[in-house]
């Protein structure tokens, strides 16, 4: 059912992919697009569509990763034999155009250095001619059913299970990977896929809660001076909608949110809403 693809969002092909940079085929259809953020009017505080007719169309658009400089852009579309592909919209001489990287291996996150798209359990590092092979992450992260990684400057890894479980961490020390923790912020019955914010001042994610908006609403929760995580807020009408809200993502330069909206069951749309809103709940300290 097309309902699993944002339910079960684990990687069902080989490991041994690889998205180099000579494997991609630009498309001479795209259409002229100039300027940032794929040359689309910038929103204000309600959420609309990113791109539509581009990136947001009548299939499955899934996931949202800009690189740190802001000229490269991957998501995920499945098109009519429901068959996924990674595609990347990358900016030349201030004009965008688009490829096919590759079928679909995970939900793509890119780390605040651009050196490393994670892809949940898995993850490609940047080489010279685009992203190496597919590698997979050591014990004990390759022993979670993870559906998205998540990571902030200082090397902190956040990330989800299959969402049924805590959202979990995992710092770095002196280079070495601590042990996964679980996060201690109050979650409801369907935690997924967090974003963490480089310097770690908020996580955002999206959950089922009985006084939600709809069947996913996203929430976000800041870090509070003790260390400890203020209790989370539901980031209400303007973002949140009678459908399912997920997959929240904050573009590298920290002006806007993007995030999935499941239109029906065989349309989901990636949306974009102005990020003030962060400052706007952010408690005052």
């Amino acid at each position: 059912m097309k309902t699993t693809k944002l339910l079960m969002l684990t990687c069902v092909i080989s490991l041994n992919t690889v998205f180099a940079q000579e494997n991609i085929e630009n498309d001479p259809s795209f259409p002229l697009l100039e300027g940032p953020y794929l040359g689309q009017k910038p929103p204000g505080s309600t959420a609309k569509v990113f791109a539509p007719g581009i990136v947001s169309t009548g299939l499955y658009e899934l996931f949202s990763a800009f690189t740190p400089d802001m000229k490269e852009f991957y998501f995920v579309r499945y098109d009519e034999d429901d068959k996924p592909s990674m595609i990347v919209l990358k900016s030349q001489n201030n004009q965008w155009h688009k490829s096919i990287v590759g079928p679909r291996v995970g939900e793509p996150f890119i780390s605040p250095d651009g050196n490393t798209m994670h892809l949940g359990r898995r993850y490609m590092e940047r080489t010279d001619t685009g992203w190496s092979a597919i590698k997979s992450l050591d014990a004990p992260f390759k022993d979670f059913q993870i559906m998205r990684l998540t990571v902030s400057s200082k090397g902190t890894y956040y990330f989800d299970t299959m969402g049924e479980d805590p959202i979990r961490y995992s710092l770095l020390t002196d280079g070495k990977r601590d042990k996964p923790e679980t996060l201690n912020i109050d979650l409801g019955k369907h935690n997924a896929h967090p974003f963490i914010a480089p310097d770690e001042s908020y996580l955002i994610w999206d959950d089922q809660r009985e006084e939600g908006y709809g069947g996913a609403d996203i929430y976000i929760s800041f870090r509070q001076q003790d260390g400890s995580w203020s209790p989370s807020i539901n980031l209400g009408d303007k973002i949140n909608s009678e459908r399912s809200d997920s997959y929240p993502t904050i573009t590298p330069d920290g002006k806007y949110l993007l995030f999935n909206r499941s239109i029906d069951e065989n349309n989901v749309d990636i949306y974009w809403v102005d990020a003030q809103f962060i400052e706007t709940l952010r408690p005052k300290q």
